[in-house]
């Protein structure tokens, strides 16, 4: 910003062939400019209609404390240059006159400058929070809880996820890829930082990127970094997350989603640990570690053609199955227990436990939301009840409490009793299980066939052999 017209055209001229170059005439343009468009840097000369650029830099230091403050001047007084930068915190002092090159590169480096303490900020604060998870992760490992085996943030007491624990704890220390597989809210994340943290690497940077929310070319940037002019938009150089986490690992959620081309740079990676930013001619080579997961069967989609043979045998240095929630119900009081705890220490009240009642109803949920969905569901039962309260029944929320059974109802705890055949209690259960499919499906007899493993045909036998029908199901949940 200047206030003499042939040197804005100047600068204009000098800076608009890397960067997008906004000029105004004075101090309140500026202002006006910046309420509705965001910049990065503020090139501003000390002599100027309404305000000096010192005043001015004093006015946005407060407002806009991240953007960048150069001033131009033709002074060279010490003493002018001193007050500029204590009290208008200028980055840059460019003297008259300026020469283009100089006044390119003093741009260039106040940018880097800026980015890399960003990522410095970033990384200390990874750094910080995986030294704090290790502190507790030592200390967790050594006890039980209430009988339970507790793994960083994974609490489970059945076997299959023992069998797990003892993958994960055997692929820490080796360094080769791990590919998690599971159904979306099984831990899968969680179990990844228990690996890194574990891990030789745990003293450098985890970092997490989703493949499933980026376009192709936004994701190899995120992963690979692009060079200034890469694609619209690339104002600067970016390094990417696999040279920041140098040393670190790298989380790659959904695997399943990348582009073909994308798999192939993630192969050459982990083959030869090449690293070729958009836009560049060059490669470099980092080291870190790839833990991938998916809630899609990698191993289908490659005998599909969807996904990399080489890939997927490249990931799968360890592959770790998480079982869904349904599949190990003797984990959902401790994990239900646990999370009563921490939501109740967190909301700071005290929880007098979870009836047997709401941990019989439920065991025998088919939990499609997985882990996520059980804690999300104590969560908002914790917030219901009131200090030193126990949960029970009707904390529930009313979408779990439709799909739960209720005792002396059609199909509820008739198998769990004492009285009655096994024919009964298989009946029993068998239509408490097709009802709650129905429910859950909004008797969508497509999706509760696909669900059940039944065609629709087998379903429609089953809802007429117990007597099930929409307006008596609903009229049901509605007693509650």
């Amino acid at each position: 910003m200047d206030d003499e017209a042939q040197v804005q055209a100047s600068l204009q001229r000098c800076l608009e062939d890397d960067y997008r170059v906004l000029t105004v005439g004075s101090g309140r343009e500026a202002l006006q400019v910046m309420e509705q468009d965001p910049v990065d840097l503020v090139l501003c000369d000390q002599r100027m209609p309404e305000m000096t650029g010192v005043e001015f830099f004093q006015e946005i230091r407060d407002r806009y404390p991240d953007v960048l403050r150069m001033l131009i001047t033709g002074y060279t007084d010490p003493d002018d240059m001193i007050e500029a930068i204590n009290t208008a915190a200028v980055c840059q002092y460019v003297s008259k006159p300026w020469h283009p090159e100089q006044l390119r590169l003093l741009l260039k480096r106040a940018l880097e400058g800026r980015d890399l303490a960003r990522r410095h900020r970033y990384l200390s604060r990874e750094l910080r929070f995986s030294e704090e998870v290790l502190q507790r992760q030592n200390a967790e490992m050594v006890t039980m809880l209430q009988g339970a085996y507790q793994f960083d943030k994974l609490v489970f007491a059945s076997e299959r996820m023992v069998d797990v624990y003892s993958r994960a704890r055997r692929a820490a220390p080796t360094g080769l890829p791990v590919l998690i597989q599971g159904e979306t809210g099984t831990g899968k994340e969680l179990l990844a930082r228990a690996v890194h943290f574990l891990s030789p690497r745990s003293a450098c940077p985890f970092l997490v990127q989703s493949c499933s929310a980026l376009s192709d070319e936004q994701l190899h940037s995120e992963l690979f970094g692009h060079k200034r002019g890469a694609f619209v938009g690339a104002l600067g150089d970016r390094l990417g997350l696999l040279v920041e986490a140098d040393g670190g690992t790298v989380f790659l959620d959904e695997i399943s989603q990348i582009s073909p081309a994308l798999q192939l740079s993630l192969l050459r990676y982990l083959q030869a640990g090449e690293v070729q930013p958009l836009g560049a001619e060059q490669t470099r080579y980092c080291s870190v570690r790839i833990i991938a997961a998916s809630n899609r069967s990698l191993r289908e989609l490659v005998e599909s053609g969807a996904f990399r043979r080489d890939l997927y045998e490249s990931l799968r240095g360890f592959e770790i199955q998480i079982p869904p929630l349904r599949e190990r119900p003797e984990d959902i009081p401790v994990i239900a227990d646990h999370a009563a705890n921490k939501y109740a220490r967190s909301l700071g009240r005290k929880i007098a436990g979870i009836s047997q009642d709401v941990l019989q109803r439920l065991a025998i949920y088919s939990f499609p939301g997985n882990v996520r969905e059980l804690e999300n569901e104590i969560r908002r039962m914790v917030a219901l009840a009131s200090d030193g309260e126990m949960l029970s029944a009707k904390h529930f929320s009313p979408e779990l409490a439709r799909m739960l059974p209720r005792k002396g109802g059609r199909g509820d705890w008739a198998f769990l009793s004492d009285a009655g055949t096994l024919k009964y209690k298989v009946e029993a259960l068998e239509a408490r299980l097709v009802e709650q499919a129905l429910l859950r499906n909004r008797w969508n007899y497509s999706r509760a066939a696909r669900e059940l493993g039944l065609s629709r045909l087998g379903l429609a036998n089953k809802i007429k052999r117990y007597k099930l029908d929409r307006k008596s199901l609903a009229g049901s949940t509605d007693d509650r």
